[in-house]
């Protein structure tokens, strides 16, 4: 097995990454989203821990969650 790099145009089509697939912590997220992501339900406890951690930890907390 080589540790050589193949170029991303010389990968066949169905090889290449997909570049339209996000971890989601770039983009805003409600403290709803992240107790869904958690599995949790959303009830008044959990969305103000929610929105304590992401006030906190920032996208960190979601990436925690959805790497």
């Amino acid at each position: 097995m080589s540790d050589e790099r193949i170029p991303r145009d010389q990968l066949p089509e169905g090889d290449r990454p997909r570049m339209d697939l996000r971890s989601g912590a770039e983009t805003p997220v409600d403290p709803e989203d992240l107790v869904l992501a958690e599995g949790k339900d959303l009830t008044e406890a959990n969305v103000a821990a929610a929105r304590k951690r992401l006030e906190e930890e920032g996208p960190k907390a979601v990436e925690r969650v959805v790497p």
